[in-house]
């Protein structure tokens, strides 16, 4: 089972694939929320004239040990999407689908956009990604949410794979009696899931990550086994650790070196993944 990451503009890089040969397409793009994402990494030290309190009182000082970043801001949001959003409809397979990762500020546009490009009809599922972690203004309802946009190539003919994907358990189990309660219930389109812990082992520290249980979700309900998934908006690689883990073969893209750097320690000592345009033994 082989694997491709690609370091460059992504839209060149899709116009030389081949049609239909993609099975899922999984991408999250840029937001344009008008500023540069960024993520600083700290540690902290045992110092006496520390800016922080610890255990038992121990004063500890917070040191900077590295800093991801990239612009998040465009003049024409949707122009910039569609090119490579036409790409994504040539390459799906017949049976194929594709996620669209967005939140609030775009998702209405992009919905139109995506409409217009494969068809209503085409349009299977907005599923809202629920969490709870972060500052929370008192001025608005704190926006904990993002919107996930899911389009088949064929509405009469996809994959989807609803008993693979693992039961979660109901809110009200009191309700559903002992049997169903044990079983659990299946997922709807709305995942509560929690954001990648700040100190969790899945932390690669790029600003954008998302959590491995929503793509692991992804690839269960809408591939199998030996299938292609494409994410050309790759960042820290989270789709290709899902494929991995579920036995799907992976294509990623990415122009931001720190992505392809966090990429390159994530799938370190994996076999079979070949690397193009950047040396996953560079510095």
């Amino acid at each position: 089972m082989t694997h491709t990451i690609y370091f460059g503009d992504n839209l060149p890089l899709l116009r030389g694939m081949p049609a239909a040969s993609v099975d899922l397409i999984y991408v999250d793009p840029p937001f344009n929320t008008g500023r540069v994402q960024r993520h600083t990494r700290v540690k902290t030290v045992r110092s006496a004239q520390g800016d922080r309190t610890g255990f038992q009182g121990r004063r500890y000082r917070t040191v900077q040990v590295g800093s991801r970043s990239f612009d998040d801001a465009f003049d024409d949001y949707l122009a910039f999407l569609e090119p490579r959003l036409r790409q994504a409809r040539r390459l799906l397979a017949p049976h194929g689908t594709l996620y669209f990762h967005i939140d609030y500020r775009e998702v209405h546009y992009c919905k139109v956009l995506l409409d217009a490009m494969f068809g209503r009809e085409c349009f299977l599922n907005e599923i809202i990604w629920a969490y709870d972690y972060g500052g929370k203004p008192k001025s608005r309802w704190p926006a904990k949410h993002d919107n996930i946009l899911v389009y088949v190539q064929d509405p009469k003919r996809y994959t989807f794979n609803a008993d693979d994907v693992e039961r979660i358990p109901y809110m009200a189990p009191g309700l559903v009696g002992p049997e169903k309660a044990a079983r659990g219930k299946r997922v709807t389109d709305v995942w509560w899931h929690t954001i990648v812990p700040t100190r969790g082992k899945e932390r690669t520290g790029y600003p954008t990550q998302k959590p491995l249980g929503i793509l692991r979700r992804i690839v269960q309900a809408s591939s199998n086994p030996g299938d292609l998934v494409l994410d050309f908006f790759a960042g820290s690689g989270t789709t290709g650790a899902a494929c991995l883990e579920q036995g799907r073969r992976f294509v990623l893209i990415d122009d931001n070196p720190q992505a392809l750097a966090v990429m390159a320690r994530r799938f370190a000592g994996v076999e079979d993944i070949e690397w193009v345009g950047w040396d996953p033994a560079g510095p």
